[in-house]
């Protein structure tokens, strides 16, 4: 069986800024068996449904979520097909 790495994730936070800091966005690629989709969320939202987004932040993010989305696969080989 072959093996590939894949990123997965993108943290866009400002700069010195842990991964865990309240102003961290995370872009992702997720998959809950129906075809791979970018989710953004910040640890700091308790108010689910939102993310703020301040605008020096913005060009990092949606180039963030323009390179997850363009790493997306369709579906191809799912289980039971």
């Amino acid at each position: 069986m072959k093996y590939e790495s894949r990123v997965t994730a993108i943290t866009v936070a400002p700069e010195n800024e842990p991964v865990f800091s309240e102003m961290a966005t995370t872009v992702s690629i997720e998959d809950e068996a129906a075809g791979e989709f970018v989710v953004v969320e910040q640890v700091g939202r308790t108010d689910i449904g939102k993310i703020g987004i301040e605008p020096e932040q913005w060009p990092a993010l949606r180039a963030a979520i323009d390179q997850m989305i363009a790493q997306c696969r369709a579906e191809i080989g799912r289980v039971g097909e």
